[in-house]
Parts: C-alpha cells; sequence; structure tokens
C-alpha cells in the first residue's frame, strides 16, 4: 500500500521551518539538501528533517500539511520536541 509523508525541514534548531508532503520522502529530502528545487526551502537553507509522519492516503496527507502550516510556531515547535529533542537531522535514519 502507498505511503505519504508529510515532513518538516528546518535549517537550525528553532529556525525557519518548511512543512511539505511527498510520496517519496528520501528524493524529496535530497532535494531539500542539495538545493536542487528553487523556492522557499532553498532561499532559506531549510534541509535538516526534523519531524515527519507517515500516511496512506495522499488526500489524508495534504489535508495535515495544511493543517499544520496554519498553525503557530509553538505548536510546531511542540511536536518537533516531542520526538525529537535533539532535532536530530533524521535523514541519517531513513538511509541506514
Amino acid at each position: 500500500m502507498p505511503s505519504y509523508f508529510v515532513y518538516i525541514v528546518a535549517n537550525k534548531r528553532n529556525g525557519t521551518l518548511y512543512i511539505g508532503y511527498t510520496n517519496d520522502l528520501s528524493r524529496r529530502i535530497f532535494e531539500h539538501e542539495s538545493g536542487a528545487v528553487p523556492g522557499f526551502s532553498k532561499r532559506y537553507g531549510t534541509k535538516r528533517l526534523v519531524y515527519y509522519e507517515t500516511h496512506e492516503d495522499a488526500r489524508l496527507a495534504q489535508q495535515r500539511e495544511r493543517s499544520l502550516k496554519k498553525w503557530n510556531r509553538k505548536w510546531k515547535l511542540d511536536l518537533i520536541e516531542k520526538d525529537n529533542p535533539q532535532w536530530r537531522d533524521l535523514y541519517e535514519d531513513l538511509n541506514a
């Protein structure tokens, strides 16, 4: 069954955040890290994968992405800190 991901990348701890969704998390984070796609992420250097969640339905992943983008900053930081208090780059775990 296909998986879809909602993710948050940051440029540093408590720094600029980018929220997105994709069906290929490894590829998408590689694009963030390499600056392959012009736009917000490249401009602000949001390359560190600090949070992600998996969804089985693309519609639900898109809805969750839109919902998270509307959250206030504190809620987003709390979400990251709950599962990743050290703000480790989780991309390394994906490819281990």
